[in-house]
């Protein structure tokens, strides 16, 4: 009995201590399929002397996305899942490709969901798969999956050619 609680303590120490460095945020790289915050390069500015400051970055309904050197716009859904992703912007992630339709990555954290079956999926969607999984579609294809909607892209003319086969580095960023 002593053993096996030995064992499992062992274990367990072991998964813990690879899960505690699975992604170091210090070392510079993220795991293929996450999503990273961009950090911010500036020191908080001091307060600003306007009485009009400006408005709530969380409120602006569009955003660019930029995918090596191509970029486009997107303009995000009026609903709590839209805003929760805005706050989570700027965001640079590493998309994983998945049926050769769609770019899929975790988000850092789980947001909030009101999932539909939206019966087709149009070139350009973006939408959230269960509470933290980020997809970017780049086909238009039918499908009887359940998602909610984040935004789209304007114009998704170039988006498949500008996303490639396999894994790629994405940035998303709010406009103001």
């Amino acid at each position: 009995m002593k053993r096996i609680f030995i064992l499992s303590m062992t274990l367990f120490a072991l998964f813990a201590s690879s899960a505690l460095t699975a992604c170091n945020p210090d070392d510079g790289t993220a795991n293929p399929g996450t999503a990273t915050p961009a950090p911010n390069p500036r020191p908080d500015p001091a307060p600003d002397p306007d009485p009009n400051p400006d408005p709530d970055p969380s409120t602006g309904s569009r955003m660019r996305i930029s995918i090596g050197s191509a970029a486009f716009t997107a303009k995000f859904e009026d609903n709590a899942a839209a805003r929760a992703f805005k706050a989570l912007l700027p965001m640079t992630a590493t998309m994983n490709d998945l049926n050769r339709n769609e770019k899929y990555c975790d988000l850092p954290q789980n947001l909030p969901t009101a999932a539909s079956a939206p019966g087709a999926i149009r070139a350009g969607d973006i939408m959230l798969y269960g509470a933290r999984t980020l997809v970017l579609f780049y086909k238009s294809f039918p499908t009887s999956y359940s998602y909610t909607r984040i935004g789209s892209v304007d114009d998704p003319d170039g988006l498949e050619s500008a996303l490639g086969a396999g894994n790629v580095r994405i940035a998303f960023e709010l406009l103001r």
